[in-house]
């Protein structure tokens, strides 16, 4: 694993704990750094990082403030 990509990882903590909990992705990366590409995607995929997670959790939300109010009218 390059330099490069060991301080893009210890510099993001969900990073690293994304790497502990898939330790299979250590061997991808020591072999060719050009996965870690994948490795970011699947990482922000798993805890919901993505643009369109964001989004759909800030309409939940709205919906959820929505029912509330409406339940005490």
């Amino acid at each position: 694993m390059s330099i490069s990509t060991q301080f893009k990882i210890k510099s993001n903590p969900n990073y690293i704990k994304f790497l502990r909990e898939n330790s299979h992705w250590y061997k991808f990366l020591n072999r060719d750094d050009n996965y870690f590409k994948q490795f970011e995607n699947e990482m922000k995929t798993t805890y919901k990082l993505r643009p369109t997670d964001r989004i759909n959790k800030v309409i939940d939300t709205f919906d959820m403030i929505q029912t509330i109010l409406s339940s005490f009218k």
